[in-house]
C-alpha cells in the first residue's frame, strides 16, 4: 500500500532536502505538488485541503524557515501531520470487561469481514494468548458459515454453531451464553452483509448490537473502493456505536487513500490492516509507522516485531555458530533464509519496512519477487541432501533432473546455483566482519552487488545479524 505516494513524497522530500534555504515560493511549489500527490492516491478533497493548510502554517513559521537543515525539518512536519491526520498513535482493542468480551464485525458483502475475523481469532490466541470463540449470523450465505468454520479450525479458535433456519438474534445470544459458559475471553462475531447499505441489513446489525452489547465494534472496509470506503463508514456509523475500522486489501492498494482519509471523514480509528491473504496478515495499525512507510523511512520497529515473532532463533543461532566454526553457507541454509521470509510477508513486506529502501525495494521486487522465492524453494527441495551440502557436484544431467522435478527450466536451475554462489560470497565477508562493507555495498550508493540481489535479499544469517 501507499507505494505510488511513497514514491512521489520521498523524491519531493530529497528534492527539498537539497536546499540549503527555503523560501515561501518554493514550499508554495512543494506543497502544490504534495496536494497533487495526495489526490493522486485517492485521499479525500476536504482531506487534503485541511492537510495543506496545516503543513503551510507550520512550514511557513520559525521552525523551518531558521533551521539549519529547513529540508529536514519540513520532512518533519509532513510526517507530523501525516500521523495526526491518521490518528496518532494505535488505538489497540479494549478488552478489559468481564469476559467473555464481544467483538462485533459489520461491513458490506465482499469487504472481507469473514476472513478478518479468522485473522483476529489468530492475533489474539497466539500474541494476546486469549481463548476464541466464534459466530456466523451470515445465514442469508450458508457458504460463509462454512467457511467461517473452517477458517476457524485452521487458526485454532472454537466456532459456535449456526442454524441457517435460526433468527440471527437468537443464535448470537446463544454464542454469548456459550462464550460465558466455556470461559472464553473474546467472542468474534460475524454479521451478514449486503452488496450495498440498505435498511433491512442495518435494522438487524443493530438488534445483533442490542443483544451481544459487544466492547468493539469494528467495522471492516475494502481499501480497494477508495474514497467509496469513507463515506460507506460514515452510514455504518450512523446505524451503529462504532468503536473503530479494519481496512483489508492494502496490500493491494497502491493509491492508500482510504487510509489516509476515513480516519478523518469518520472520526473513528484504524485499528488494524489486512496485508495479505493469509490468516496471519493482520497488523495493528501504528500511523507513526506508516507515516514513515509512506515518506521512504521504512518501519524497522514493524520489522523487528516481525523478526521476532516468525524468525525460528534455534535455526539462527545454528547457522551463525556453522558460520562462525568456518563452514559454507550450503543449499539447505539458503532454502531456510527464503522460508523465513516468506514468513515474514514475503520480500515487498520487508522491503516496505526498511529504511531508504523505496528505489531499492521495487529492483528487488523485479529480480526476486514472491513466486520466484516460492520457485527456488522447489528447486532445492527437488536436490538430494547431498546435492544440497555440496552444489559444486551438480552438473548437467543433474540439473536437467532437478528442473523436471521442480518443474522448472534448466536455466532457472543455473540462476539459483549463481545466485547461490552470491550470497555464500556475502555471508563470508559477514563472518570476516565485512558487515559495513556488505551494507555500504547494497544501500550507501553502491546499490545492487554485482549481478543483482541474492535470494535471502542480502541478509545476514538468521535475518537477525546473529
Amino acid at each position: 500500500m501507499f507505494s505510488n505516494l511513497s514514491d512521489r513524497l520521498e523524491a519531493i522530500g530529497k528534492r527539498i532536502k537539497g536546499k540549503g534555504r527555503l523560501t515561501e515560493d518554493n514550499i508554495q511549489e512543494t506543497l502544490r505538488e504534495v496536494r497533487m500527490a495526495l489526490l493522486e492516491a485517492d485521499v479525500a478533497l476536504p482531506v487534503v485541503k485541511d492537510f495543506i493548510a496545516q503543513v503551510r502554517e507550520r512550514a511557513l513559521g520559525a521552525e523551518v524557515m531558521k533551521s539549519l537543515t529547513p529540508g529536514q525539518a519540513f520532512v518533519k512536519i509532513v510526517h507530523g501531520e501525516l500521523v495526526q491526520l491518521m490518528g496518532e498513535e494505535n488505538d489497540a482493542l479494549d478488552l478489559s470487561t468481564r469476559p467473555p468480551a464481544v467483538v462485533m464485525l459489520a461491513g458490506l458483502q465482499g469487504s472481507g469481514k469473514t476472513t478478518s475475523i479468522a485473522k483476529l481469532g489468530r492475533l489474539l490466541r497466539e500474541r494476546e494468548k486469549k481463548k476464541v470463540l466464534a459466530v456466523s449470523l451470515d445465514v442469508y450465505r450458508p457458504a460463509a458459515i462454512d467457511q467461517l468454520q473452517r477458517l476457524a479450525d485452521e487458526v485454532g479458535m472454537d466456532f459456535h454453531p449456526t442454524d441457517p433456519e435460526a433468527d440471527p438474534i437468537k443464535t448470537a445470544k446463544a454464542a454469548k451464553e456459550a462464550a460465558r459458559k466455556g470461559y472464553y475471553d473474546v467472542l468474534l462475531v460475524d454479521t451478514a452483509g449486503r452488496l450495498s447499505v440498505d435498511e433491512a441489513m442495518m435494522s438487524e446489525a443493530s438488534r445483533v448490537h442490542a443483544a451481544v452489547e459487544p466492547v468493539e465494534t469494528l467495522f471492516v472496509v475494502d481499501s480497494m473502493t477508495g474514497q467509496d470506503a469513507a463515506s460507506t463508514a460514515r452510514a455504518f456509523d450512523e446505524a451503529l456505536p462504532l468503536t473503530g475500522l479494519v481496512l483489508t486489501k492494502t496490500d493491494g492498494d497502491a493509491r492508500g487513500g482510504a487510509a489516509l482519509s476515513i480516519r478523518q471523514v469518520t472520526g473513528k480509528p484504524i485499528k488494524f490492516l489486512g496485508v495479505g491473504e493469509k490468516t496471519d496478515a493482520l497488523e495493528p495499525f501504528h500511523p507513526d509507522r506508516v507515516a514513515s512507510r509512506i515518506l521512504g523511512m521504512g518501519d524497522v520497529l514493524s520489522f523487528v516485531e516481525n523478526m521476532e515473532r516468525n524468525v525460528d532463533q534455534a535455526q539462527a543461532e545454528r547457522m551463525a555458530g556453522k558460520l562462525k566454526k568456518g563452514k559454507g553457507f550450503d543449499l539447505e541454509d539458503m532454502r531456510e533464509q527464503m522460508q523465513q521470509i516468506t514468513k515474514m510477508g514475503g520480500m515487498d513486506g520487508l522491503m516496505d519496512k526498511l529504511p531508504g529502501m523505496g528505489q531499492m525495494g521495487s529492483q528487488v521486487s523485479q529480480q526476486m519477487d514472491d513466486q520466484q522465492v516460492r520457485r527456488q524453494i522447489a528447486m532445492i527441495n527437488a536436490m538430494t541432501p547431498g546435492e544440497r551440502r555440496k552444489p559444486e557436484v551438480i552438473n548437467g544431467s543433474r540439473k536437467r533432473r532437478i528442473a523436471v522435478g521442480s518443474g522448472l527450466q534448466v536455466q532457472e536451475v543455473n540462476r539459483l546455483l549463481k545466485q547461490h554462489k552470491q550470497m555464500q560470497k556475502m555471508m563470508k565477508q559477514f563472518r570476516k566482519g565485512g558487515m559495513k562493507k556488505m551494507m555500504r555495498q547494497l544501500g550507501g550508493g553502491g546499490g545492487m552487488p554485482p549481478g543483482g540481489m541474492p535470494p535471502g535479499g542480502g541478509l545476514p544469517p538468521g535475518l537477525g545479524g546473529r
